[in-house]
């Protein structure tokens, strides 16, 4: 049987060094033997982008038909998700790609914020379109789909161990029960019943299950991976056509609505001098603003929720000139709903 090439699970050190019940973690010996421990508490319903973001991917080498091929295929996601790609090789660039011996990977979401500009966030070891597709899936924050504490599948360990051990993956035991057999906890995602023909599962050869299941190797987005990446709790495709609200820079607010559950609002402001600048809501729906920049929709600068009258947030703070994104949602993103206002303007004074 050929062994199939698995995609290596990336995850944060500040991930890392959350406990495991009834493991103990030594990382400095981990890493010496090139082992990537792993929590199952990833967050990563915290580490989807803000609807709506554009982006920046820099390659870090490649040859010009490698870098064709990515961008090719990684737009796909963007016809079924308000989420979209520029590969202007920004030095900003939230998704950097390289195209080193070291296997298929990438960071999960936002997790690609906290790794140096000066290094990658993806890796193409191999390169085709069930790739592209399986590890941009990652970078929009989606995991493997055999971990999907929804799914249940019976594993064969000991051929996994026999045959992920070998060429091409050579994986220890501590990797394969890493990176085959551990699900997320329930509460940290967001997800759907295992999908057998979703591009995030691997292909899975029958004699690894002691159940019958098996899966091929998928090279194109699944009908759940189209419905499921535009999900009003994902990327939904609502805006899309519009893109962020130009907010004036006043006192007086503009009324919006969150129509439905897990619903995003976008907006965007420009600051031509630089000062100290109000940001805030109005009315009794409970939400919770980000704002983001200068010139960037994933460089947070902060955060509030209650800061504001009653359940309003309110952000006050010092900017310098650029253009900046303010995103809105429901405090309770699976049930909450409800109009507000939402204004931001320049501070004239220490009271004003």
């Amino acid at each position: 049987m050929k062994r199939p090439k698995v995609c290596f699970d990336r995850i944060l050190p500040k991930d890392l060094q959350k406990p495991i019940p009834g493991i103990i973690i030594d990382l400095p010996q981990a890493r010496a033997a090139g082992i990537e421990p792993r929590t199952r508490m990833a967050f990563v319903n915290k580490k989807k982008w803000v609807n709506g973001t554009v982006l920046r991917v820099k390659f870090l080498g490649g040859t010009s038909g490698q870098q064709d091929t990515v961008k090719k295929f990684a737009a796909e996601w963007s016809q079924y998700g308000n989420i979209s790609f520029d590969f202007g090789n920004s030095p900003e660039a939230e998704i950097r790609i390289a195209f080193e011996d070291d296997g298929s990977w990438s960071y999960i979401g936002t997790d690609c914020l906290s790794i140096p500009r000066n290094t990658h966030t993806m890796n193409f070891g191999w390169l085709d379109q069930g790739v592209v597709l399986h590890e941009f899936g990652h970078a929009l924050g989606m995991i493997h789909e055999h971990q999907n504490p929804l799914g249940g599948i019976k594993w064969n360990k000991a051929k996994v161990y026999e045959d992920l051990g070998g060429s091409p993956n050579f994986w220890d035991k501590a990797t394969v029960d890493n990176n085959m057999f551990k699900t997320y906890d329930k509460n940290q995602i967001n997800g759907t019943k295992l999908d057998k023909e979703s591009i995030m599962l691997y292909a899975i050869p029958r004699e690894w299950t002691l159940d019958g299941f098996s899966s091929t190797e998928n090279d194109d987005l699944s009908p759940v991976d189209k419905t499921f990446i535009g999900d009003t709790s994902n990327y939904p495709l609502t805006d899309k056509t519009k893109g962020p609200v130009e907010l004036p820079l006043s006192s007086k607010s503009t009324m919006a609505n969150i129509g439905k559950p897990g619903e995003e609002d976008l907006y965007t402001f420009t600051v031509a001098k630089q000062g100290k600048y109000l940001a805030k809501t109005t009315g009794s729906t409970d939400v919770l603003m980000n704002l983001y920049g200068p010139d960037s929709q994933t460089r947070l600068i902060d955060q509030d929720n209650d800061s504001g009258y009653m359940l309003n947030a309110k952000i006050v703070t010092e900017l310098l000139p650029g253009k900046y994104f303010i995103q809105i949602r429901h405090f309770n993103r699976l049930n909450g709903t409800g109009k507000y206002g939402i204004s931001v303007y320049k501070k004239r004074s220490l009271f004003g």
